[in-house]
C-alpha cells in the first residue's frame, strides 16, 4: 500500500527535516516488509487568499488533486479521533489487508482543514489534544507511521 503525506508548508532545512528524514526512511525501508510503501511527502504552499475561509478552500482543493489517486484517506485534525499507536497500526493494516493500494495522509495549513474536506475523510485523526506546530506534527505522523510498520513486523521497537 503506497502512502502518500501531503502537508500544506515546507520544512526548511535544520532539525526539524532532520528529525522527520530519519524516520521517514527509516518508514521506508521497514514499510516494505509489511506492505507498506513506497512513502511520497507532497508538500504544498500555504494559501494567500485574504481569508481563513478562502486559505482552507485552496489549500483543501489542492490537497485533494495531489492524493486524487488515494483509496484511503486520513485528515489530521485536533478535533479528530485519539488513537493508541497500535490501534493506528490495526488501522492501516486494515487497510492493507482489503487491497488498499493508496493511503493519504493530510496536514493542513495554520488555519486547519476546509470543512469539506473534513467531511469526505475516511478518517480524522487527532495526534493529541495539544495544538503542534506544523512541522512537528509532521515528524510526530511520520514516528508512528515508522512505529505501525515495526508493530505490523513484530519488531521491539514498540514496547507497549
Amino acid at each position: 500500500m503506497r502512502l502518500l503525506l501531503a502537508a500544506i508548508g515546507r520544512l526548511k532545512a535544520g532539525p526539524d527535516r532532520a528529525m522527520f528524514e530519519r524516520y521517514w526512511d527509516r518508514l521506508s525501508a521497514s514499510g516494505a516488509q509489511v506492505g507498506m510503501g513506497p512513502a511520497t511527502l507532497i508538500e504544498l504552499t500555504e494559501g494567500k487568499a485574504a481569508t481563513s475561509q478562502q486559505r482552507k478552500s485552496d489549500e483543501a482543493a489542492r490537497l485533494g488533486k495531489a492524493v486524487n489517486t488515494a483509496d484511503f484517506t486520513i485528515a489530521l485534525d485536533e478535533r479528530g479521533k485519539t488513537v493508541s499507536s497500535d490501534a493506528f497500526a490495526k488501522i492501516l493494516q486494515t487497510q492493507i489487508d482489503n487491497s488498499c493500494k493508496c493511503t493519504a495522509l493530510l496536514i493542513g495549513g495554520p488555519d486547519g482543514h476546509a470543512p469539506d474536506l473534513i467531511s469526505h475523510a475516511d478518517l480524522v485523526l487527532s495526534l493529541g489534544p495539544m495544538t503542534l506546530p506544523h512541522g512537528l506534527a509532521r515528524i510526530v505522523l511520520a514516528e508512528q507511521l515508522y512505529r505501525a510498520s515495526t508493530i505490523l513486523a513484530g519488531h521491539p521497537y514498540h514496547r507497549a
